[in-house]
Protein backbone atom coordinates (compact mmCIF):
# COMPACT_ATOMS: atom_id res chain seq x y z
CA UNK A 1 0.00 0.00 0.00
CA UNK A 2 1.12 3.11 -0.83
CA UNK A 3 2.37 6.08 1.75
CA UNK A 4 1.20 9.64 1.03
CA UNK A 5 3.01 12.39 2.24
CA UNK A 6 2.72 16.03 1.34
CA UNK A 7 5.16 18.44 -0.45
CA UNK A 8 6.15 20.26 2.94
CA UNK A 9 7.54 16.87 4.37
CA UNK A 10 8.23 15.19 0.84
CA UNK A 11 10.84 18.22 0.93
CA UNK A 12 12.17 18.10 4.29
CA UNK A 13 12.70 14.11 4.07
CA UNK A 14 13.48 13.53 0.61
CA UNK A 15 16.15 11.57 0.90
CA UNK A 16 14.79 8.84 3.01
CA UNK A 17 11.66 8.87 0.96
CA UNK A 18 14.25 7.81 -2.03
CA UNK A 19 15.75 5.17 -0.01
CA UNK A 20 12.06 4.03 0.57
CA UNK A 21 11.44 3.95 -3.21
CA UNK A 22 14.68 2.20 -3.93
CA UNK A 23 13.73 -0.26 -1.39
CA UNK A 24 10.43 -0.90 -3.16
CA UNK A 25 7.87 1.36 -1.46
CA UNK A 26 5.94 3.24 -3.89
CA UNK A 27 5.40 6.90 -2.03
CA UNK A 28 2.77 9.00 -3.39
CA UNK A 29 3.41 13.11 -2.62
CA UNK A 30 0.14 15.15 -2.44
CA UNK A 31 -0.54 19.11 -2.85
CA UNK A 32 -2.93 20.68 -0.51
CA UNK A 33 -4.23 16.80 0.81
CA UNK A 34 -4.68 16.00 -3.08
CA UNK A 35 -2.70 12.89 -5.00
CA UNK A 36 -0.44 14.94 -6.90
CA UNK A 37 2.80 12.89 -7.96
CA UNK A 38 4.38 9.08 -7.31
CA UNK A 39 7.42 8.20 -5.89
CA UNK A 40 8.56 4.68 -6.66
CA UNK A 41 11.60 2.58 -7.82
CA UNK A 42 12.24 1.88 -11.40
CA UNK A 43 11.60 -0.52 -13.56
CA UNK A 44 14.66 -3.38 -13.78
CA UNK A 45 17.12 -2.67 -16.47
CA UNK A 46 16.00 -5.35 -19.91
CA UNK A 47 18.52 -7.17 -20.97
CA UNK A 48 18.18 -5.35 -24.01
CA UNK A 49 19.01 -7.09 -27.44
CA UNK A 50 20.90 -10.13 -27.75
CA UNK A 51 22.52 -10.76 -31.01
CA UNK A 52 21.84 -14.68 -32.88
CA UNK A 53 18.79 -15.55 -30.36
CA UNK A 54 17.26 -16.42 -33.80
CA UNK A 55 19.94 -18.51 -35.19
CA UNK A 56 18.03 -21.19 -37.17
CA UNK A 57 14.29 -20.07 -37.32
CA UNK A 58 14.50 -17.64 -39.97
CA UNK A 59 15.14 -19.59 -43.11
CA UNK A 60 16.54 -18.05 -46.92
CA UNK A 61 13.09 -17.26 -47.79
CA UNK A 62 12.63 -14.64 -45.55
CA UNK A 63 15.84 -12.52 -47.65
CA UNK A 64 13.41 -13.17 -50.80
CA UNK A 65 12.91 -9.88 -52.36
CA UNK A 66 9.37 -8.99 -51.99
CA UNK A 67 6.76 -9.54 -55.01
CA UNK A 68 6.11 -6.18 -57.05
CA UNK A 69 2.78 -6.37 -56.11
CA UNK A 70 3.63 -5.76 -52.13
CA UNK A 71 6.27 -3.06 -52.90
CA UNK A 72 3.70 -1.22 -54.20
CA UNK A 73 1.37 -1.50 -51.60
CA UNK A 74 4.02 -0.12 -48.84
CA UNK A 75 4.80 2.27 -51.33
CA UNK A 76 1.02 3.32 -51.19
CA UNK A 77 0.92 2.87 -55.18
Amino acid sequence: MPVVVNVHEAKTHFSRLLEQAHAGQEIILAKAGKPYARLMPLAPATSGRRPGRLAGRIGDEFFEPLPDRELDAWEGR
